[in-house]
């Protein structure tokens, strides 16, 4: 049977009440959780399996704006979206509810949740626009690359990323606002134990937009069943990461993390 997951950023039952009894009259089978700021712990992590699971067909975060424009929520938020994007997909559905008057601006979301469609818990059509979800077709969506979390407390954060197809002649892989401490190449999906670096590079400056970015690389050739893991130190504001960038050219994609 199909379910929601439900992320509650606020523990106010009053609003837990009002979203059940919204969604009460339309048959929606929904589990969930309170949320916690505890990166240092990766408390993020811990709805992950329910949301990879397939029987969960759409991630509700109910929350005020407030909650919502916290860093550390944001950035919490963004690494479990990106995780469960990895596992099931970018086109897997995501929907906020905001609790208060005061709203946010979908493009003021961090990359990972600019996909969310945005509903208010007042909205009289919060149940239909919900069972709609849950039954709609899941959409297969292509980005050019992959960017997953792994780790845990005690190993670290690393950032793993590669090519969805095709291959990458080296990698390159930056922050703004965290520091890089160790990187690697590996298969896919799993922490290496050893890894040969081809001319690996450090402390390369990179500037976009407002941001610049301190940058790590290598020139081992990424392909779809390789990655390029890069271990992370602190909260960034944002990532860069894509091919090794050439005189000719250079591929990068940038994700906003908070």
């Amino acid at each position: 049977m199909k379910k929601i997951w439900l992320t509650a950023l606020d523990d106010s039952k009053e609003n837990q009440q009002k979203f059940m009894a919204s969604i009460k009259s339309y048959g929606l089978s929904v589990e969930g959780h309170f949320w916690k700021d505890d990166l240092m712990k990766w408390a993020w992590i811990g709805p992950r399996n329910f949301l990879t699971d397939p029987e969960t067909a759409l991630w509700v975060i109910l929350g005020s704006a407030e909650r919502l424009i916290s860093p550390e929520t944001r950035y919490g938020l963004s690494l479990l979206c990106l995780s469960v994007q990895a596992r099931r997909g970018s086109g897997f559905p995501v929907v906020i509810v905001q609790t208060t008057d005061s709203a946010i601006a979908s493009e003021s979301l961090p990359t990972a949740l600019k996909g969310a469609e945005l509903l208010t818990l007042k909205s009289p059509a919060l149940g239909p626009k919900l069972t709609a979800k849950v039954h709609a077709p899941a959409k297969t969506l292509t980005a050019g690359y992959r960017l997953d979390i792994l780790g845990n407390e005690h190993v670290g954060q690393w950032f793993e990323t590669g090519p969805e197809e095709g291959s990458w002649q080296g990698a390159v892989f930056g922050v703004s606002g965290a520091e890089i401490v160790f990187h690697a190449v590996g298969k896919k999906g799993e922490l290496p134990k050893t890894a040969q670096l081809n001319y690996p590079s450090k402390g390369m400056k990179i500037a976009l937009g407002e941001k610049e970015y301190l940058a790590w690389g290598v020139q081992n050739e990424i392909d779809a069943s390789s990655s390029y893991y890069v271990k992370v130190m602190g909260s960034p504001q944002a990532v860069l990461f894509g091919s090794y960038p050439t005189e000719e050219s250079a591929e990068l994609y940038i994700t906003q993390l908070t």
